[in-house]
């Protein structure tokens, strides 16, 4: 399996920028999907956006053209490029990698705050 560790939460104003980064380790050629979801207080974890072994990329609607999946294979890192932020933004968000059956698995990180403030 693979492990995630995120970095990059932390508060803005509307409007600003934030960059998300989740360090993969572990087999990470197994890896079939890589995505970012959040987690408001009192809400259900969503998607935000996800990117797939062969680089096909999806987004939640309210992120499309703010925000910005990417990886670097060479750093084992998937990022995600959070611009013209909004308070409805603010939630923990969650790194998550994924193998399809079968020997599949469903991991995640540990979580990072983003907050903004209007």
């Amino acid at each position: 399996q693979v492990q995630l560790v995120e970095s990059g939460g932390g508060a803005v104003q509307t409007g600003g920028s934030l960059r998300l980064s989740c360090k993969v380790s572990g087999r990470i050629d197994s890896v079939q999907r890589m995505g970012w979801y959040r987690q408001a207080p009192g809400k259900q974890r969503d998607m935000v956006a996800r990117i797939f072994s062969g680089g096909y990329t999806d987004y939640e609607d309210s992120v499309k053209g703010r925000f910005t999946i990417s990886r670097d294979n060479a750093k084992n890192t998937v990022s995600l490029q959070m611009n013209m932020l909004k308070p409805e933004d603010t939630a923990v968000y969650y790194c998550n990698a994924v193998r399809f059956p079968p020997g599949g698995y469903n991991i995640w990180g540990q979580g990072t705050q983003v907050t903004v403030s209007s």
